[in-house]
């Protein structure tokens, strides 16, 4: 199937915020096509992605990759990437739902999820630039993130100084991990679609910020806004049972690692409501000096 025969059987797609994935229609058979039409889209993006799926098959449940085409600055024409549509439920709109078996449950499938991502090796940190999974070396310091984006945060000095101080503490950790791994970057319930019966994760979704990086940044991302006890002892234990170590001193690491990606967020608060609420708990970590704070209205962990 090629995307010029999807005809007008082509709709957006619930979920996103890029205004770029759709669901087609063609011949009786639904599938997800993803525009990579924003210029910040490097040029393989769509070929990136599908190497990526490629990689994770059998680790990581991933849609089938139907078609991949390039952009064609000559005829204007984005790069696309088509897969199989995966039928199920987003996990966002399953998990307020769920009861403490369940979200346990879930949850500790998560973090294995998580963990079989951590255990992906690379020897750099840095973005992809092909095909062939080339790392662009990019090494990241917590505290001189922080300070690329001050002036877009637009902070007070008192609540810029804590969020500073914050990073210093937390790229101390993080300069305990001396690896970097496969990272999804955006590993939440909104990119997972799972069997409403089951619980059971059929298909993660939407791989456009995996990078290679923190081994516990994936884990950091399921733990940022998703607070309820049995879920956040679940996605721990899932995580320690596939990589190792402590719960105490993983979501340590994940909460510290997840500020890199707090901070990008805050910065662009009014970009959509995630950036929004990413900038009210950034604010709360930096006034309390505490990355376990909770987010207004979860519970504590």
């Amino acid at each position: 199937m090629s995307f010029g025969e999807l005809g007008g059987g082509i709709q957006p797609l619930d979920g996103g915020w890029s205004g770029e994935t759709f669901l087609a229609e063609a011949g009786g058979e639904r599938s997800v096509v993803r525009v990579f039409a924003d210029p910040r889209h490097p040029p393989q993006a769509a070929e990136i992605q599908e190497a990526l799926h490629r990689l994770v098959r059998g680790l990581v449940p991933v849609p089938d990759v139907l078609e991949v085409r390039r952009a064609d600055p000559d005829l204007g024409t984005p790069a696309l990437l088509v897969t199989e549509f995966v039928e199920g439920v987003r996990g966002d709109l399953l998990v307020p739902d769920l009861d403490e078996e369940q979200q346990g449950r879930l949850g500790r499938e998560l973090g294995e999820i998580a963990g079989t991502l951590a255990g992906m090796p690379f020897l750099t940190a840095g973005t992809f630039a092909d095909k062939e999974l080339r790392v662009e070396a990019h090494a990241l310091d917590l505290t001189d993130w922080v300070e690329s984006y001050a002036d877009r945060l637009d902070w007070s000095a008192a609540d810029l100084e804590g969020l500073r101080e914050v990073a210093a503490d937390a790229q101390f950790l993080l300069d305990t991990v001396a690896r970097a791994s496969l990272v999804h970057s955006d590993l939440n319930p909104k990119n997972l679609i799972l069997d409403p019966e089951t619980l059971n994760v059929r298909a993660v979704v939407d791989w456009e910020f995996a990078h290679a990086g923190s081994p516990f940044a994936d884990l950091g991302n399921l733990l940022r806004f998703d607070r309820q006890e049995a879920y956040v002892a679940g996605v721990l234990e899932g995580y320690v049972s596939a990589r190792g170590g402590s719960t105490a001193d993983a979501l340590d690491l994940a909460r510290s690692a997840d500020l890199v990606a707090l901070v990008e967020l805050g910065a662009r608060r009014t970009d959509n409501p995630v950036a929004a609420r990413a900038h009210e708990l950034l604010l709360e970590i930096a006034r309390s000096g505490y990355v376990h704070i909770a987010p207004e209205g979860a519970v504590r962990r």
